[in-house]
């Protein structure tokens, strides 16, 4: 039988001051992140229509998991990280996933 998933899907919107240096930054982030407990996946994008614009997407298989990760270490520093890299701050947003669900 399979375990109960109460999905949360979260964005964060980056604009980049310096994108080479904040693509580092964030493409750090993802993969350590990426082993954090409770992470169904998670993505780093380039906009093709912003320069300079980054999204990450992740999917966390419960609100509990979500919240631990945004208090770990590995968030703590990928923001102060970003600190003179930005044009403004990240815009976060939390979402209920109402279809994201995995393939396999």
């Amino acid at each position: 039988m399979s375990e109960e998933v109460e999905l949360t899907v979260v964005t964060m919107d980056f604009h980049a001051t310096n994108p080479d240096r904040l693509m580092s930054v964030l493409a750090k982030y993802v993969v350590l992140s990426r082993g954090h407990p409770g992470c169904r996946n998670i993505d780093l994008c380039a906009s093709v229509t912003t320069p300079g614009r980054f999204v990450i997407i992740e999917k966390w298989g419960s609100p509990t998991a979500q919240k631990a990760h945004f208090d770990s270490d590995d968030m703590v520093e990928m923001a102060r990280a970003c600190s003179g890299l930005l044009e403004r701050p990240p815009a976060i947003e939390l979402l209920e996933g109402i279809s994201a669900h995995d393939l396999a």
